[in-house]
């Protein structure tokens, strides 16, 4: 493989060990107990490093999901807890949900770990411009192993996720415009992205038709152009995600490819991914 497609499938791989704190019912409860239901959990965890993040804030950060969702979500919060409080939680939840699914037990995490805490240290050196991964990367690292490779990817996740809006502002695709032309992949379905981003039928509707204008979609598919705008801003940001990667050289960041399928495996199997 091209190192970056090595680099990809090295987060690829990895990415299930961050993303299960989107679902696992571990550190739903956690907020719960905060007293933060519903959305107000996962607007609240993500955005805790920022300290009191306000609604515009996350509304601008995370970019695609319709911003009333947002304003609704987020009112009150910090009224009912505190950053470090919710930052606190999400850790908890991490830590249960992942040694719930045994991924410290993997018999090459110590050599992941120290892998992937490489890459995302080297993240640091590349902070500017991308605001959720800065505010992560100065928080404290863990002292618990586990919590360790978790935060690591974490860092990963939103070093990519930064660069990746960055690329959409670039070819001017916005928030809602990105979730249409991702539905149009089939590669995740229609009705998840508009549930989790709550977006209107009608605003869904008429932005579909534009980019149906813009020669971006043929009926509910892409067309060529789209397929290859797809395509550029997903390369870009595997290029602007390399830096991270391209700390490891080339050797040890194939070896992180390898070795990461089992801890992704390992999350999946568990359940840590399924919605609801």
């Amino acid at each position: 493989m091209t190192p970056l497609k090595t680099a990809r499938a090295a987060w690829r791989r990895l990415e299930p060990v961050h993303g299960m704190i989107y679902f696992a019912p571990e550190a739903r409860r956690r907020y719960a107990e905060l007293g933060l239901g519903g959305r107000a959990g996962y607007f609240a965890s993500r955005s805790a490093a920022f300290g009191r993040a306000s609604a515009e804030l996350v509304i601008a950060t995370f970019y695609n999901f319709n911003p009333d969702l947002v304003r609704k979500a987020v009112h009150g919060v910090w009224d009912a807890t505190t950053p470090q409080q919710v930052l606190d939680a999400r850790y908890a939840g991490a830590s249960e949900a992942l040694r719930r699914a045994g991924i410290h037990e993997l018999p090459a995490f110590d050599e992941v770990l120290a892998l992937t805490r490489r890459a995302a240290e080297a993240a640091r050196e590349y902070a500017q411009g991308r605001p959720l991964f800065a505010a992560h990367a100065a928080l404290p690292w863990p002292d618990e192993p586990v919590l360790q490779l978790w935060h690591a990817q974490t860092l990963l996740r939103e070093f990519r996720g930064d660069g990746h809006v960055a690329c959409l502002l670039t070819e001017g695709v916005g928030g809602l415009e990105a979730l249409i032309l991702h539905a149009a992949t089939a590669e995740v379905p229609v009705d998840f992205l508009k549930a989790s981003r709550a977006w209107p039928e009608d605003e869904w509707v008429a932005t579909k038709e534009r980019l149906r204008t813009r020669g971006l979609l043929d009926g509910d598919s892409l067309s060529p152009e789209g397929a290859r705008l797809r395509r550029h801003i997903e390369d870009r940001t595997d290029h602007l995600a390399l830096p991270a990667y391209a700390a490891l050289g080339d050797t040890d960041c194939e070896r992180l490819a390898e070795l990461a399928g089992p801890f992704g495996r390992a999350v999946v199997e568990a359940g840590l991914l399924k919605v609801g």
